[in-house]
């Protein structure tokens, strides 16, 4: 991979117990699970065992942190959104003038990469990181996160690059995060009151629904937007929730994401977001897609009835 340098817990245990929804100042809250494990924060950290690790992608051992001065880092995987980058990033940037992007670019065909380093050139808090090839969605955030972990960043979001996701709903998102220090992971969520789709089909609308009624069941959560990509985590929460052992490659990689914040012991709040169809390009989403998610989201379930069992 090649990228474009900038200037800037306990172990995951299984947790049974769902977490139920609450109200909370607007948004909603699930109960945390925590157990009193160790989140870490920051750029570098010093394990239990005193060796210094700056890999950026913890393993889930215990630890104390060595960290610099935080910030916002907004993690953006492309592929051929050569069309989009320039209208959302200028939306991003007018809604939240201080934060940090980085573009994680498979090699697009159509050169979004190349358009997004021509804006890096201008703009100190656009990076791009280059990969290989189209190689999944999972793969791209987790390299995405560990480059900002790295670098010592406070808050990680994710955010679609397509305009489905709405800079000002990431600012209020990021508004909930800092107004509440015991929140670990705002999802902008569709399926909580004030949230909804613009532009779906009532078909897309219920397979939605119902991939998320499937996943939270299986899995024994209170989210109601299991599949949301419009996310902002805190890095002590993504420190302590074994990112080495992610395999989910799709859009599964969102639920098992929820999932590992709440075996965390994390505190998850959904924030009400609009999610409106794309005007340009054409959806990733496939049939291969959604079948990664049923068979991973099955298994995972199947395992936590057996382990409570």
């Amino acid at each position: 991979m090649k990228t474009r340098q900038d200037t800037h817990a306990a172990a995951a245990g299984r947790r049974g117990g769902r977490a139920d929804l609450v109200s909370a100042g607007g948004y909603a809250v699930a109960g945390s699970m925590r157990d009193g494990g160790v989140a870490c924060d920051g750029s570098r950290t010093v394990c239990d065992d005193g060796a210094a690790r700056n890999d950026g992608v913890g393993d889930g051992g215990m630890c104390d942190d060595v960290t610099r001065d935080g910030g916002v880092c907004v993690v953006m995987p492309t592929y051929n959104e050569r069309e989009n980058i320039e209208p959302t990033l200028a939306a991003l940037f007018e809604w939240n003038p201080g934060v940090h992007v980085l573009v994680v670019d498979d090699n697009s065909p159509d050169g979004t990469g190349e358009v997004a380093e021509a804006i890096s050139a201008g703009d100190t808090r656009m990076h791009v990181l280059h990969r290989d090839g189209k190689n999944g969605l999972g793969p791209a955030y987790l390299a995405g996160f560990g480059w900002a972990l790295q670098r010592g960043y406070a808050t990680l979001c994710s955010m679609d690059m397509d305009g489905s996701h709405r800079a000002q709903d990431l600012h209020a998102m990021l508004q909930i995060v800092a107004a509440d220090p015991t929140i670990d992971l705002v999802i902008g969520s569709r399926r909580i009151p004030g949230g909804r789709t613009e532009g779906w089909s009532r078909h897309r609308n219920w397979i939605s629904s119902a991939g998320s009624w499937y996943a939270r069941t299986m899995l024994g959560l209170g989210v109601r937007d299991m599949t949301s990509g419009l996310r902002a985590y805190r890095a002590r929460i993504l420190r302590a929730s074994n990112l080495r052992s992610v395999e989910a490659n799709g859009y599964v990689f969102q639920i098992d994401m929820t999932r590992r914040v709440a075996m965390a012991g994390g505190n998850i709040a959904e924030a009400p977001i609009v999610f409106p169809e794309r005007v340009h390009g054409r959806s990733k989403m496939g049939i291969g897609i959604v079948a990664e998610a049923m068979w991973r989201v099955t298994g995972w379930g199947l395992r936590r009835l057996f382990e409570r069992s």
